[in-house]
């Protein structure tokens, strides 16, 4: 393998991408541009290697702590490379017209928050189709009226002109039963979604291990 010293400039994965467009270029090379440089004792083009193994090994679970897990990758250029995967798949769920039918679709669209230790209250933003537009972490923290406000949840919904939203969060214990203040928090939600005209379809808990609708549990 060359390193970027030996590669003629036409080799040079940023010139390559000038000359020849995005389609010439492997997945290192890609790296390699959105890096622009490598670290002290290691190339770009060695540190891109790296990073393109460890995305075909991992893919699925990176986030900025596994990144940093590779050696020589700072926290500088770990931000760079999450971000662009982040940016990517927001665009790509805004073109994928990706459709939530139930609460099933819930669950697997919010896998990467399954197995937090802390709850994640998040809503997911839908079109007239049922099409999610977004989804959103509205607030960090144990679950109670006072951070789960409904102006919080509504503003994007206004913003984006939603027709419906669908609030979940996830239960660190394990357990898969609503408490009284997520009951609570529904009805607030619920009641507020009929003054602005924006349904809340359904309120989703779930663990590690599976998931319960309080729509299918009649609570709303």
């Amino acid at each position: 393998m060359k390193t970027i010293n030996q590669l003629q400039s036409i080799d040079k994965p940023r010139e390559r991408l000038l000359k020849y467009g995005l389609s010439s270029l492997k997945n290192y090379e890609l790296i390699a541009v959105l890096l622009g440089s490598g670290v002290k004792g290691k190339d770009v083009i060695k540190l891109s290697h790296e990073i393109e193994k460890f995305f075909d090994s991992n893919f699925e679970n990176i986030d900025l702590k596994t990144l940093l897990k590779i050696h020589g990758l700072g926290t500088a250029k770990a931000s760079q490379i999450i971000s662009a995967i982040e940016l990517s798949r927001r665009y790509l769920i805004d073109t994928q017209n990706y459709k939530i039918n139930c609460a099933s679709d819930v669950y697997e669209e919010l896998k990467p928050y399954k197995n937090k230790r802390q709850e994640y209250f998040l809503t997911l933003y839908l079109d007239g189709a049922n099409n999610l537009i977004e989804t959103k972490i509205i607030t960090i923290g144990t679950l109670n009226q006072s951070l789960v406000h409904p102006r919080e949840v509504f503003s994007h919904a206004i913003e984006k002109r939603c027709a419906s939203i669908i609030v979940a969060h996830n239960h660190p214990s394990g357990i898969l039963k609503p408490s009284s203040e997520d009951i609570n928090v529904t009805q607030r939600l619920k009641e507020s979604g009929k003054i602005l005209g924006i349904e809340l379809l359904d309120h989703v808990i779930f663990t590690n291990e599976g998931f319960i609708s309080l729509q299918e549990e009649g609570v709303l």
